[in-house]
């Protein structure tokens, strides 16, 4: 059984070195729907795009366009697993909405967020090493969220900069090995993301879902979702954390023993390996 893995927004834009017909139709499908160049990594002409908001698109075209090579290879997916924003270009694929209309929901749900920034200063904290307990307290402490259940000891905290940074400073005291930040508009998968929930609910209702044709484990609750539930999940999850480890193995417990990270990186396949590695010391 073969499952396919939809990572979230990459770090930076990867180069494409492939250049045929299935790239340049995503290229130019991106441009138009969205104003983003695929190829040059940046705005089309306006530059009206956040860095942050081209990610967020350059992630979700990676993964529509690894998912065209897989099947052109008779590669085809008997279950479908997301993390973060991959939940648009897993849709897609399980064929709920078409590539444009993903495109075109993720830019405009980029630029929704994006503005965030205009009033706080937002970051995103990893601390590695520590386990739960003490990760979570400092989130507590310091008044931020634990946004990314990663792995046992690999974590992501959202809210504003400086809290961030006192929340690290706190997990390295506690002995994380490992602390980085990274500048971000929006505080993802924390409750800070209410602010604007009318605002994404609004965008959402303007697109229909149909039932996915692959089954689509999501990264919250880990259901599979139907059309019925996908709006109100698209919204709910900007507020909910991501809880991967329990996402993997609820992939594991479905009966898939082959996967395929589809997207931007191998994030996934590593924080897999991890998750597994601790399973067998058990």
């Amino acid at each position: 059984m073969t499952g396919w893995l939809f990572p979230g927004q990459p770090l930076r834009c990867e180069q494409f070195t492939d250049h045929n017909h299935d790239l340049e139709q995503l290229h130019q499908l991106c441009c138009e729907v969205t104003g983003y160049d695929l190829l040059k990594g940046q705005s089309c002409s306006d530059g009206t795009l956040s860095n942050h908001t081209a990610l967020q698109i350059h992630g979700v075209v990676s993964s529509l366009y690894r998912s065209r090579c897989l099947k052109k290879v008779g590669d085809v997916p008997d279950l479908l697993a997301e993390h973060s924003l991959g939940i648009y270009a897993a849709l897609a694929v399980a064929g709920c909405m078409s590539e444009q209309a993903a495109l075109e929901l993720v830019a405009r749900i980029g630029n929704s967020m994006s503005r965030l920034a205009g009033s706080r200063e937002y970051a995103l904290g990893c601390p590695i090493g520590l386990l739960v307990d003490p990760v979570e307290a400092a989130a507590r402490n310091n008044g931020v969220y634990v946004a990314n259940y990663n792995t046992s000891r690999h974590f992501l905290l959202a809210g504003e900069k400086q809290n961030i940074e006192a929340a690290l400073a706190e997990c390295q005291a506690a002995g994380a090995f490992s602390v980085s930040s990274f500048a971000c508009e929006a505080p993802l998968h924390t409750p800070l993301m209410a602010e604007i929930s009318s605002e994404l609910a609004a965008i959402v209702a303007e697109y229909r879902f149909t039932e996915p044709q692959v089954p689509l484990i999501e990264s919250v609750a880990q259901t599979t979702l139907s059309a019925a539930a996908i709006p109100a999940f698209l919204v709910d999850e900007l507020q909910q954390p991501v809880w991967w480890e329990r996402t993997w193995k609820a992939v594991r417990t479905a009966g898939v023993t082959r996967c395929i990270e589809v997207g931007s990186g191998q994030t996934l396949t590593k924080f897999n390996r991890w998750i597994d590695s601790e399973a067998d010391r058990v």
